[in-house]
């Protein structure tokens, strides 16, 4: 879903607008919302650390799902962006799922359609397309593997090497994956806007500033930079590897509110954000996963606005390859 569509899908004009009472306890409110109607917050480590504090349940792509996929709360209240409250629809067609903002889309998800997928298929028949999970319900429809950063590789190597695969829409994923696996696939020409905005020039600087320190990184960064990573990883794979590794000091190049989560992990570590290329922005944060504030949980949870919703037909289609991609990942923690 586009910004566009998005805006215009929106289930009460002004909702946002609506009012708060002054003085409110946030936290204490949405507590006890979610509890008087048996709500779960599910939260991406790229939000805010007030909305990680709060969630019931903080985790990358795939814990998410999967988390979405078992939960027997009455009502999920999806912190993060579009599609993964999209991807929490499909899995619970009977639940009410909420997204605080529904304007908080992905660049990466607006890159390809189910439409374009179909054409470029057509154009190499007997191909397997295999759709990093950041895309709309229309173009998981139309997909035959949905993956996330911590299991496509394992599920690229479960398919059989006479096939062409066609990765999309991350085509800096999409390389990786083919070093890693070495297999050869049609990459779709998308990016994430934040990974993209990462600085050769100015991460190197860093690291010469702090000869001491590691660079991390994840893998929808372009190849430069993780060329220059002394690790590669999902967003889980990357808190693990501060908690856990030697090293007392990170230069972080991926979305920064992951820094949240690290520094609660590895409180004695020193983590530094990677530079964007432009020094006048903070590119280094998601515009769109930030556009969920405290304040949007309380009036989602209170209005039970906006809701996801889906037409059947699509949501049957679209689970199938969500479906295969979570039996193909059992033993991915």
């Amino acid at each position: 879903m586009t910004f566009e569509q998005a805006e215009k899908a929106l289930p009460i004009k002004g909702y946002l607008d609506l009012p708060i009472p002054e003085g409110i306890d946030l936290v204490a409110e949405i507590k006890r919302l979610k509890e008087e109607k048996n709500a779960i917050i599910l939260a991406h480590y790229y939000q805010t650390g007030d909305i990680q504090d709060i969630a019931d349940f903080l985790g990358d792509s795939l814990q998410l799902a999967r988390e979405a996929q078992n939960t027997d709360a009455d009502m999920i209240l999806f912190c993060g962006v579009h599609f993964m409250a999209e991807a929490a629809k499909i899995l619970n067609p009977t639940k009410k799922v909420l997204l605080p903002d529904l304007l908080a889309g992905c660049s990466l998800a607006d890159a390809c359609s189910g439409e374009g997928l179909r054409e470029l298929r057509a154009k190499h028949p007997g191909s397997v397309v295999v759709t990093y999970i950041n895309c709309d319900a229309g173009t998981k429809a139309e997909s035959d593997y949905i993956v996330t950063s911590s299991n496509a590789e394992h599920i690229i190597n479960q398919i059989p090497e006479d096939k062409t695969i066609i990765f999309a829409p991350d085509k800096n994923l999409g390389a990786y994956l083919m070093k890693q696996t070495g297999r050869d696939m049609i990459l779709w020409d998308g990016v994430c806007i934040v990974h993209e905005a990462f600085s050769f020039e100015r991460i190197a600087q860093q690291l010469m500033e702090n000869p001491d320190a590691k660079l991390i990184a994840h893998p929808e960064s372009d190849a430069t930079i993780l060329e220059m990573a002394e690790f590669v990883g999902s967003t889980s794979r990357l808190l693990d590897y501060v908690e856990h590794d030697e090293a007392q000091k990170f230069i972080v190049a991926t979305e920064e509110g992951i820094i949240h989560e690290m520094e609660k992990r590895a409180p004695h570590k020193t983590l530094i954000p990677a530079f964007p290329e432009d020094e006048t922005c903070s590119c280094s944060e998601c515009f769109f996963m930030k556009r969920n504030t405290m304040e949007k949980l309380y009036l989602a949870l209170k209005y039970e606005h906006p809701e996801i919703e889906m037409d059947e037909e699509l949501r049957q289609q679209a689970l199938i390859p969500i479906q295969r991609m979570l039996d193909m990942s059992k033993k991915i923690k």
